[in-house]
């Protein structure tokens, strides 16, 4: 459904009324297309500290800015973050990125602990007051970590609606000697890809990101949208694959569809049944649990004993915002996606599953337009849109955007994270 006051306030007469009465005035986000694959403009790289490099007449606004404040240490250390940036905040492009590199805090190390801490609140905040659709993360980086494809990600287009992250990166996992003899990035052929729940919405969408990146994907959803599955899998050259997630036997069958095994699996699948506890169903609760958390790690423990998810593979859960930050109605679905970031972060820390160079990564989305949000009344709807740094609701593009990164080749030094595809909600951390 088309967001129609973020069009109006893309208008002079927009811009003019909604100036006067000092309501939002969200920027169109500038996202990935064949026609726009980067950003306009340099990309800055300073050490904290370091001031930018004066501007001359006529040059591009910057694109964006990497600052690296690995070494501070101490509170002192923080005015160089300030210093840096300070310059550059108003002159950043439109829709412009500011990913900020910062060490994880040591446990042994008091006063490097605090600062390195206190990046998280300094990015949090600048993402909240930065605007005109530009993004603000940290990225903490530990010793030997490979970060291309994470900051790759975080510095072009295809993050347009991820801001406010701290994302951790280290070393990829696994053993590196064995990446192409074992099926893992280098190998030959295409990648291949499983995709619950693709039938529409977010699902379609991942899975036809994934294919745009050269995955043979497998689309998998319920018999009774085997007709909507069909046109996406034809749509993007993958597979149909029609199956009950919740069934006893759902993941036998998967394996018997991917007989030389999974490099992606994405657990998109999901369904709602809201209500207040107190007028909560038993049934409503546990259709909720066993769809969207149970079948989740059913399905794992059986595709990861019977070897099917293959060596330096990629798993990625959908969570949800409403699992970070609850919401009224919503108790059954906001424990089953708190549920996944309990998943992800237990089995990526699984010494079976490290040594294997398997990730372990969720996404976090919040208000997307979708046909279920569509639905929404249009007071609800109209603030779940506007209560984000962003100002605006984001698309199935971003949430796929997002699983791509995580699901790319690349990215095994992330790991165990969950990453909020939300505009930095105002709702949660």
């Amino acid at each position: 459904m088309a967001d129609r006051y973020l069009g109006f306030t893309g208008t002079a007469p927009g811009r003019f009324l909604t100036r006067r009465l000092g309501l939002p005035q969200p920027t169109a986000l500038r996202r990935w297309s064949p026609e726009t694959p980067e950003l306009d403009g340099p990309v800055l790289r300073l050490t904290a500290g370091q001031a930018p490099p004066p501007a001359a007449p006529g040059d591009p606004a910057p694109a964006a800015v990497v600052l690296d404040a690995t070494g501070i240490a101490d509170p002192a250390g923080l005015r160089a973050v300030r210093e840096s940036l300070h310059p550059l905040v108003r002159t950043l492009a439109p829709c412009g990125r500011v990913v900020v590199l910062g060490a994880r805090p040591d446990a042994a190390d008091v006063h490097q602990a605090a600062a390195q801490q206190a990046l998280e609140g300094f990015v949090r905040s600048l993402g909240k007051e930065i605007g005109r659709g530009r993004t603000v993360q940290l990225v903490r980086l530990a010793p030997g970590a490979d970060a291309d494809s994470t900051l790759d990600f975080l510095l072009s287009p295809r993050s347009a609606y991820v801001s406010g992250q701290v994302i951790e990166v280290g070393p990829p996992v696994g053993r590196k000697d064995s990446a192409a003899a074992d099926g893992g990035p280098g190998a030959a052929g295409p990648r291949t890809a499983l995709v619950t729940g693709a039938a529409r919405g977010i699902g379609a969408e991942v899975a036809a990101t994934l294919a745009r990146d050269g995955a043979q994907v497998v689309c998998l959803d319920v018999p009774q949208a085997a007709d909507a599955l069909a046109a996406t899998a034809a749509r993007i050259g993958g597979t149909a694959l029609t199956v009950d997630i919740t069934a006893p036997d759902a993941a036998e069958r998967i394996a018997a569809a991917v007989p030389g095994g999974l490099d992606v699996l994405v657990h998109n699948a999901g369904i709602t049944r809201d209500r207040k506890l107190a007028n909560m169903s038993a049934e409503g609760w546990d259709t909720v649990i066993e769809v969207n958390l149970a079948s989740v790690l059913r399905v794992t423990d059986h595709l990861l004993k019977a070897g099917a998810v293959r060596p330096h593979g990629r798993i990625v859960g959908t969570a949800s915002i409403a699992g970070i930050a609850g919401n009224v109605g919503q108790t059954n679905y906001a424990a089953s996606k708190a549920g996944i970031i309990g998943f992800v972060r237990a089995l990526a820390a699984a010494p079976e599953v490290r040594e294997r160079g398997i990730t372990v990564n969720a996404v976090a989305p919040g208000f997307i337009e979708t046909q279920m949000t569509a639905a929404i009344p249009l007071f609800i709807r109209e603030a779940g849109r506007r209560m984000n740094s962003l100002g605006q609701g984001g698309r199935p593009q971003d949430v796929a955007e997002t699983v791509a990164w995580l699901a790319a080749a690349g990215s095994g030094g992330v790991t165990g994270q969950v990453v909020r595809v939300c505009g930095q909600s105002l709702l949660g951390a």
